[in-house]
């Protein structure tokens, strides 16, 4: 290895480790909510509504924070910012575990995406600056791939609590990985900062916080199906994209800004990052209508759905570091668009899935799905980190994360009303046999309709059957869209992405 050795270098195989543990707090802290929604709708009489608002008050807040947790991080030093975001996340994990209604529930989960906000863009920070660039590359792709066991890990483990106490021991999982993660940060992992990082961009924090979480909070408030062109919603976007607006001019005008808006201008960052926002708007789009189905229509207990996401855990466990490699060699063009490639062959294939599909069908689309992720998220995370300077590796982070969390804000808006909107137009009248008062909440998924029957009772049990089936045909409708954003973000991997770029002299 030429140059100096970055710091921890000795010990960086450990640090990574404690990166992923980190990392694994906030992902699972997530996604094991999936498995929980039919149970959350039924023990806490939530709505549709109260469902997406539990998913996306995290999102909202996450999404929101993360550009300036990693600026901040950047500042105040990597290993103070990831303690803090362990601290505030397992403080609102415990909180959520307790809510009392679902109100309390999205309060909560907006606390705990204060500290996901501050864990996950640090955890690249350090990775980037612990690990030479020479061996960046392997570094990001086990850290992409460990991504796909929080991924399916955190569906599973709900699913096994579910099956023994109550819904909000999900929530309590996270606590003793937030342990060991905090242990490992504190004995194995240097601190870094921006040596040099001048004045605090004040003006520039807050406005990327009000852009991003305007721009979040319209999509959010679009998907519960109010109206894309009412104030509500329309507001909201505009808003946030001419506070955004705003942000990048000023970032070109300050003197000290806390993000180099030029680095857009250059395709390995640019159109990495265009590439991850359309990656999760499938991959969050798509789980939200995947548990439905699978709790809804198959009637899979939390712990069946769990186990059913295994396959795509391991392929993109499998495909991440494996992508790595292959970028090296024949440039992130190909194998992101390649990626790209399998997942829209995946979400095509749903069209196969029916109401009682052989069950080697859901595992094999699964697990194609998951190798297309994997092909996408290591090569796309490396071009974005691979042209930030060292010392602004947590700002870095942060755009990368941000571009997430807006498109799987925008996945589970778009596609969760979708499909819920074409559930209720295929439903139709058949809803009529339940009790008037039932009826406008039997329309908003399958699960909420299968609950209410149970409710009613066994004369209307003629209702499961038209359920399920409007639920298969709703998701067959949503998969194409799902489809067809994969198939246009590999034309703009193939068009835009940088091929093969020199690998650094080790």
């Amino acid at each position: 290895m030429s140059g100096p050795t970055p710091p921890g270098y000795e010990r960086r195989w450990w640090v990574l480790g404690t990166m992923i543990v980190c990392l694994l707090v906030v992902i699972m802290g997530n996604t094991v909510l999936n498995v929980a929604l039919p149970t959350l709708q039924r023990d806490l009489a939530a709505t549709q509504s109260q469902l997406q608002w539990a998913i996306d008050a995290y999102i909202l807040v996450f999404a929101g924070l993360l550009f300036s947790w990693g600026v901040v991080g950047d500042r105040i030093g990597r290993k103070r910012a990831l303690l803090l975001g362990l601290g505030i996340f397992s403080l609102g994990s415990v909180l959520a575990a307790f809510a009392g209604s679902a109100d309390e529930l999205i309060a909560w989960r907006a606390l705990m995406g204060v500290g996901g906000a501050a864990v996950q863009p640090a955890t690249l920070a350090v990775i980037s600056n612990v690990f030479p660039p020479a061996e960046r590359s392997r570094a990001i792709g086990v850290w992409a791939g460990a991504a796909g066991i929080g991924i399916a890990g955190g569906p599973l483990a709900g699913g096994v609590v579910l099956e023994h106490f109550w819904w909000g021991a999900v929530f309590l999982l996270g606590i003793p990985v937030a342990a060991v993660g905090a242990l490992g940060v504190v004995t194995l992992v240097p601190e870094s900062r921006d040596p040099a990082p001048g004045r605090l961009d004040v003006a520039g924090v807050l406005l990327s916080i009000a852009g991003l979480g305007s721009l979040v909070f319209g999509i959010i408030r679009g998907g519960e199906g109010v109206g894309w062109t009412t104030p509500g919603v329309l507001g909201p976007l505009l808003g946030g994209v001419a506070l955004l607006a705003v942000f990048v001019w000023w970032q070109r005008r300050t003197t000290h800004p806390a993000l180099d808006v030029s680095l857009f201008r250059l395709p390995a960052f640019s159109a990495s990052a265009g590439a991850l926002a359309l990656n999760f708007f499938a991959l969050q789009g798509a789980t939200f209508y995947l548990v439905y189905y699978l709790q809804g229509v198959l009637g899979f207990s939390p712990l069946e759905s769990g186990a059913t996401l295994v396959p795509m855990a391991v392929a993109i466990a499998i495909a991440s570091p494996r992508a790595s490699v292959l970028a090296d060699r024949f440039g992130a063009k190909l194998v992101c668009a390649a990626g790209f490639g399998l997942m829209a062959t995946a979400f095509a294939a749903n069209q196969l899935l029916r109401v009682d599909p052989p069950i080697w069908l859901v595992l094999l689309v699964l697990f194609v799905q998951g190798l297309g992720l994997g092909a996408v998220l290591a090569p796309a995370t490396e071009s974005i980190m691979s042209v930030v300077p060292r010392e602004k590796a947590g700002a870095g982070g942060a755009v990368n994360n941000t571009v997430r969390q807006v498109g799987g804000a925008l996945g589970v808006a778009i596609l969760g009303s979708l499909v819920a909107g074409v559930y209720a137009a295929r439903l139709g009248d058949a809803v009529d046999v339940l009790p008037e008062a039932a009826r406008e909440q039997a329309r908003q998924s399958v699960v909420a309709t299968l609950e209410a029957v149970r409710v009613a009772g066994a004369e209307t049990e003629v209702l499961v059957a038209p359920a399920r089936q409007a639920f298969v045909e709703a998701m067959h409708v949503t998969a194409i869209g799902t489809a067809a954003s994969a198939a246009i973000a590999a034309v703009v991997c193939l068009v835009w992405l940088p091929g093969r770029r020199a690998v650094p002299p080790s």
